[in-house]
Order: structure tokens, then sequence, then C-alpha cells
């Protein structure tokens, strides 16, 4: 008898093959109102939350593989993997997926993808699937329960607030208004959710059997509009730039992936997997990892990157520290690395067993919360915290602003507070999409 999970794959990657063939192949600063709203919705993140982004190679696979197959996978080109972690139409059983698993893959320097197969289509996917309602709230209480049951098997795993957790919807029919609406209702609210629960909202479609639609109402006030989008399309070009339906300018600053590639095997290491191909410049899931305090006396914890911050606890010498991201801050001694613990404190990575004692320390990655930028026509990204500083490009709308920290600044809108980048550049907190839209956001750090 033919494999079922098989079947299901084969089936998924005849559609994207198919759709290969049917297709082809300085702003300045606006003033509009901040968003509360959709399409840009405010991500509630607690503290102890960070982003964790890949970008470069990554496969996919029904099964995880078990830890020895990865090992010996450092021999491939791919640093990431995507793994089923949640869903009614998950349809591989999952024995080696635990928070075990999950922490040894990261301290083997992976990233991880996870992925949600729930509800699909109601005019599409297989015949036998759960499918999304067409009314309009059956379909946003279905959405609403899959991002808590995904944030759960989530955190059961270990991938911490912050974490993009990936909606898998299936090839559906594109003239059925109904379904249309239902699948977009459903995501819409699947967003709302992952935000409220502190989570980043990454879907994954068939670009020519769904990604337009989503494109379509990407400025939509009707709809939630995820963070990050996955397509698939089985052209073997792994370029994340033109695709045909979903413009450039949507989705822009480390918000793609791109399943170019279906199922077929491949050997590294002596292992043979049956794998997707993907490429990725994109949010992924955060995993604190364990160290210890290596200083004599108790280490002290603050509320920010730097000894001016207030001590909030201590921490005996030699107890274990969940670790979560790293961020620059006040030099200690020989590093000017701080390490922000699960409970959104902060240390001197100084007294902490990190691999270097000087910079950053791989598979850590370095704190950043992402919110989308809601200004219509752009948003101008600074060199300092005011509309005097000199502009130095701009971030599209619905792009997302990876921001590090906050600064008081020149006055915009309802609001003093700007927004620095990772890439050390400064915009207005009116045109961001942070909880608040008159003062500082936690649990993003002064800087």
């Amino acid at each position: 008898m033919p494999n079922p999970n098989l079947l299901r794959r084969a089936a998924r990657r005849l559609l994207a093959a198919s759709s290969a063939l049917v297709l082809g192949g300085a702003t300045a600063l606006v003033l509009a109102p901040a968003a509360s709203a959709e399409p840009a919705t405010p991500a509630g993140y607690p503290a102890g939350a960070s982003a964790t982004r890949y970008a470069g190679l990554a496969f996919d696979t029904c099964t995880a593989p078990a830890l020895s197959t990865i090992q010996a996978w450092n021999a491939s080109p791919y640093r990431a993997l995507g793994v089923y972690i949640s869903g009614v139409n998950r349809t591989c059983a999952q024995p080696q997926l635990t928070a075990a698993w999950v922490t040894s893959v990261t301290r083997l320097k992976w990233r991880l993808l996870p992925i949600h197969k729930g509800l699909q289509p109601p005019c599409g996917a297989r015949p036998g699937d759960a499918k999304i309602s067409t009314t309009a709230g059956s379909a946003r209480t279905q959405g609403t329960r899959a991002a808590a049951e995904a944030v759960a098997a989530a955190k059961a795993l270990g991938m911490r607030p912050g974490s993009a957790l990936y909606n898998d919807i299936e090839h559906y029919t594109q003239t059925d208004a109904a379904c249309r609406t239902g699948v977009l209702t459903y995501l819409s609210a699947w967003t709302k959710e992952l935000h409220r629960l502190g989570y980043v909202s990454g879907v994954y479609m068939n670009l020519n059997l769904g990604a337009k639609q989503l494109a379509d109402v990407y400025t939509s006030a009707s709809y939630a509009r995820p963070d990050a989008l996955w397509i698939a399309r089985y052209d073997g070009a792994d370029t994340l730039k033109g695709w045909s339906g979903v413009a450039d300018a949507k989705w822009p600053v480390h918000q793609r992936a791109k399943q170019y590639r279906g199922s077929h095997d491949e050997t590294y290491g002596g292992v043979t997997v049956n794998i997707d191909n993907d490429r990725l410049d994109a949010p992924v899931a955060t995993v604190a990892l364990t160290y210890s305090v290596t200083s004599s006396t108790a280490l002290k914890a603050r509320s920010g990157p730097s000894t001016a911050h207030p001590v909030v606890t201590t921490h005996p010498p030699g107890s274990s520290l969940s670790v979560v991201c790293q961020t620059p801050g006040l030099k200690v001694s020989t590093t000017s690395v701080w390490d922000k613990l699960t409970d959104g404190t902060y240390v001197s990575d100084h007294y902490v067993s990190t691999p270097s004692a000087t910079g950053y320390s791989a598979p850590l990655p370095r704190c950043v919360l992402p919110y989308q930028v809601t200004a219509t026509g752009g948003l101008t990204e600074r060199s300092g915290p005011g509309t005097s500083h000199a502009a130095k490009g701009t971030s599209p709308n619905g792009a997302l602003a990876w921001v590090v920290c906050q600064k008081s600044g020149s006055k915009v809108g309802t609001t003093k507070i700007w927004d620095r980048f990772d890439n050390g550049r400064y915009v207005s907190d009116h045109y961001v999409a942070t909880p608040s839209a008159t003062t500082w956001s936690k649990p993003l750090p002064r800087c």
C-alpha cells in the first residue's frame, strides 16, 4: 500500500511545480496615525522574548530527523530545517521532536522553522482534511485557536516568545470568494492571536494558489498582516525576489522564505533524507540555552545591559542561567556583550560560561524584537533619534522594524520615542506597531 504521507507530499510537490509553469517570471517621513489595528497589529512581547533570524539554505521534511542525522548533516550546506510542531492535519509522527532535541539541535548551530499544519481551505487541499469555515465568525475562532495550539506546542518544545510560527496553508481554488474570505479571515485571527501571545506570525502558501491573494490584502484594514511569508514554487530558483503576484516591496526586510524544490533524496555524512529545499531570510524559532555563572561572588542581574541599570536579582556562583540572546552594552572587563535571560534581566557576559570571553557566542542570537512599520509611504531611517539627523534609508510599509532599544528624541506625532534598529539606524516609534503610541514599550530596553 502506498505511504499516505508520501502521497500527500507528492501531491503538494506537483501543485507547486505546476504553479511554476503557469507563472512568469528614498521616501520622506510620512505623517499618518500610528496603527493599533489591521493591517499592522501590535505584538505584545513578554519579558525574556527575543526574535531570531536566519539567512541561508534550509530544508524541511515530514518527520523531524534523529539528532544523529543532524550531526551527520553538519557536512551539508544547510543550517536550518522546518519542523511540524502542531496541527490537526499534521500527518507524520514526530518521535524525535522533543524539547531536548530542540535544544541539542540549536547547540549544533542549527535554526528551526516551526510549522503548524492545521485546518485547510474549504475549497482545496486534501478531501479528508479538516477545513476552515466559510463563516467569518467561525473562521476567526478557528484562527485564534490555531494560534493558541501552536504557541502551546512551541512552548512545550522550548521555543521562546519572539519565535516565528508558520501556518501551513495548502493550495486552494482561486475563484471561490467564500473560500478566499474564510482563509484570509482565519489567517488574520492567527496573526492577531500570535501577536497577543508574543509570537511572530508566519504563513506558508503556494505562490500561485494562495500567496497572491494574501499579497492582494497586504494593506487592507480588514485583515491583520502576517510578519513573514514562506512560498512554495518548484522552479529550482532560490531567489527571494521577483515573485510573480507578490511585489518585492511586500514582506521586504528579513521576511521571506521560498521552498524551491520538492521531495527528493539527499545524502550527507553517509545519511540519506528525503527533503524539500528552502531558501530563507526570515524569522525562525528562538531557543534559550543554559550556561553557568563563573564569578566568585553573586552575579547581579539588571533591568538593562549596563551597570547603570537597577539590580533586579542576583545569581550565586556556579548557578545555571537560561540565556535567550546577547546584546551590546557597557563594557565590563574584556567584553561589551550582555546576556538577556528568560526573565528579561541582563547580566554581563564576562561572568557567564559562554564560548567567547570578548565577543558574541554562536549559536546565541542578538537581542531584537520585530514590529511592523505602519507608515503608508515608507518610514525614513536616520542616523540618530530625531528628524534633524541624516536620512540613511527607508523602511517600506509593512516591513519589519527589527528594534534593539528605544531612545528619546524629537517629537513626531504623539511621541518622542525613537526605535533603534539592529543596523544602528533610528526611526520614529510613531510609525511602528509597538504596544504604546505615546511612550516606552516594554520589554524593549532604553538605549
